[in-house]
């Protein structure tokens, strides 16, 4: 039995609440037989700047690119809003997905069944929907130069930043889409704007060029961003997979996971080569943090992704899919999924209800 070494990043905000549930779990898994999982915790964002000047730490980045997998809860927040750009706690997130090279970043949105009418579109429209955003991570606007701001010889000042794709970079996370969808139902939404920006004019081309060649078993199909935003409120059952830029992804799976009732139910998995990171989706919340009503279950569903994409143990994913299922079932809900005739709970109460869940199925 190999041991499996999971290093914690809890973050800023409600971070370290939800992050405390989802190690609830991990180690309930690490008891279970065929998984020997050991755990590091270190800082990143704006705890890290307030401990050690920097919002992600040399010894971060070692650690984590010495780790199996590393989950993570969310930066940020107003306290940290006056630092200079390069100091600010998203800095850190970024920073960290590029020294690890995660160029791939899986984002499911899933409703599940309790929740069909916490959605705020139909429940006909949104019944069924089970698509996988697939947005590249390391490259694009957020990491392009030159970037920054600069003050013109009349006075005025300019803010720029540089969209730029490489071949290699769209290829390597097309690849990935495409072996997503092979495991799904064989369908591909490939996203830009190719009728007015070059960089994902050249997107569509060498996505296309990929699935001529080697995945002709996957029905490709192309749309331009401002359309599939359109179309994911219209008729989100149409998806798939989509595999789109950083940016353009960013977005899309925002709105994907509104389908789905509320953000603090979505997982994501940012996957390299060599290593890989789990989150929810969602941000560090700062207005509720330390008030334990922050939604878990996203941060438990990451866990739930880890498992399959790092530490190949699918069986034990989908148990802990099903957990959840059975808590959202029995009515238990946190405030952002609040509905009528639920029961509201706060953070530890809904991890304690998915740790019942999991022991209860034992």
């Amino acid at each position: 039995m190999n041991n499996k070494k999971i290093l914690i990043l809890p973050g800023d905000g409600i971070g370290r609440e939800i992050v405390a549930e989802a190690v609830k779990v991990l180690h309930w898994l690490g008891q279970r037989p065929g998984l020997d999982l050991t755990f590091e915790e270190a800082l990143i964002g704006g705890s890290a700047y307030d401990a050690m000047g920097t919002p992600l730490p040399d010894e971060t980045v070692a650690r984590a690119k010495s780790a199996d997998a590393v989950l993570l809860g969310a930066v940020g927040g107003p306290k940290w809003d006056s630092l200079a750009f390069s100091l600010r706690p998203e800095r850190g997130l970024l920073g960290i997905r590029k020294a690890l090279d995660l160029y791939c970043n899986l984002r499911p949105a899933q409703v599940f069944a309790p929740l069909l009418d916490a959605s705020p579109l139909k429940r006909e429209v949104v019944e069924g929907i089970d698509i996988m955003v697939v947005r590249e991570l390391s490259s694009g606007i957020y990491f392009g130069t030159p970037r920054g701001v600069e003050t013109l010889p009349d006075g005025r000042r300019r803010g720029f930043n540089t969209l730029t794709y490489s071949t290699d970079e769209i290829e390597r996370v097309a690849r990935r889409a495409f072996e997503a969808a092979r495991r799904r139902r064989h369908k591909l939404c490939s996203v830009d704007k190719a009728n007015v920006l070059e960089s994902t004019a050249l997107w569509r081309e060498v996505v296309s060029d990929l699935g001529a060649r080697e995945y002709p078993d996957v029905a490709l199909s192309h749309m331009y961003v401002d359309n599939a935003a359109m179309q994911l409120l219209r008729h989100p059952r149409q998806f798939d997979c989509i595999v789109t830029t950083n940016m353009f992804g960013d977005i899309l799976s925002d709105e994907a996971s509104m389908l789905t009732g509320s953000i603090g139910m979505l997982p994501s998995a940012s996957l390299g080569d060599h290593n890989a990171l789990y989150e929810p989706i969602h941000g560090s919340a700062p207005d509720i943090a330390g008030k334990g009503v922050a939604n878990p279950l996203a941060t438990i569903l990451s866990v739930a992704m880890m498992l399959r994409y790092s530490l190949s143990a699918p069986g034990e994913a989908e148990r802990i899919e099903q957990a959840v299922n059975r808590v959202l079932a029995k009515g238990l809900r946190t405030a952002d999924i609040m509905q009528p005739g639920a029961t509201q709970v706060g953070t530890v109460a809904m991890g304690d209800a998915v740790m019942q869940a999991l022991d209860e199925e034992n």
